[in-house]
């Protein structure tokens, strides 16, 4: 005969001696729970796989015993009868495969890839706001000081607005005629080195109207590739000379522009 405890569902076998004994009353010896065991006394198992045994129904008048099969003389004596030893416990496979420890899945390969995966996009978003970085006064000095440890090099910044014209000068080109020789000294006041920036010279009359104007880069100004890669370091002033045609006399004021 079989029964099943109500809690855990686990299925045990028992015989008529143990049920007899402990007058229906179990304990489960899976969760130690108390419960009746003719509630789901069962002679067969269901084909597996099953999760709960059928109940018993109890009846309220007690079931008469017609079919007999021994009964003793009255002059023999009945020997006791010892209990039979318990048969052992039946447990269906189902309640194995549940009770089996299961394997806890490995986390780190998950949290490693999405430890790398943000990583990659802080240096995206990084490399992305660089000028915004490298132009802030804290962060800038500290990627300055890393990269020089590092032996690395950082992008130039441009910021046209903290670039200063220092000095200026025109005069008529000593070699070359009907040219003029326009000087200039700039100063980077930026924490960080910029590039070489793009000058924009305009001439005026006495009235304030445009004469001429031209825009220089870099590279018509200076001719030292090195110079140019380098920029202007922070702090430091540099010297532009730019050869311009003389525009006459109508030429009379002259204004200098960064870009």
């Amino acid at each position: 005969m079989y029964t099943q405890c109500p809690d855990c569902r686990t299925v045990f076998s028992l015989d008529a001696s143990v049920l007899a004994h402990a007058r229906g009353a179990v304990i489960c010896g899976n969760c130690e729970t108390l419960f009746d065991a003719l509630d789901t006394l069962a002679d067969q198992l269901p084909p597996e796989p099953f999760r709960q045994l059928p109940g018993t129904t109890r009846s309220e008048e007690a079931p008469k015993l017609d079919v007999a099969i021994y009964r003793p003389r009255e002059d023999v004596p009945v020997a006791a009868v010892e209990p039979a030893p318990a048969a052992p416990a039946f447990t269906p496979r189902f309640v194995n495969d549940r009770r089996a420890p299961r394997q806890r899945p490995r986390r780190w390969p998950w949290l490693l890839t999405c430890t790398l995966l943000a990583l990659l996009l802080a240096a995206q978003v990084a490399w992305a706001k660089r000028d915004v970085l490298i132009a802030n006064p804290s962060i800038g000095a500290w990627l300055r000081q890393a990269c020089a440890s590092l032996g690395c090099r950082l992008p130039l910044v441009r910021d046209v607005h903290r670039l200063h014209l220092v000095a200026r000068d025109v005069q008529a080109h000593p070699s070359v005629p009907g040219a003029l020789m326009i000087s200039a000294t700039v100063r980077n006041d930026a924490p960080f080195a910029q590039p070489y920036p793009v000058v924009s010279l305009t001439l005026s009359d006495a009235d304030g109207h445009r004469v001429a104007m031209r825009r220089l880069h870099p590279s018509e100004y200076l001719d030292d590739d090195a110079v140019l890669r380098a920029g202007l370091a922070p702090g430091a002033s540099a010297a532009l000379l730019i050869e311009v045609a003389d525009p006459g006399n109508r030429a009379v004021a002259f204004e200098f522009g960064f870009e």
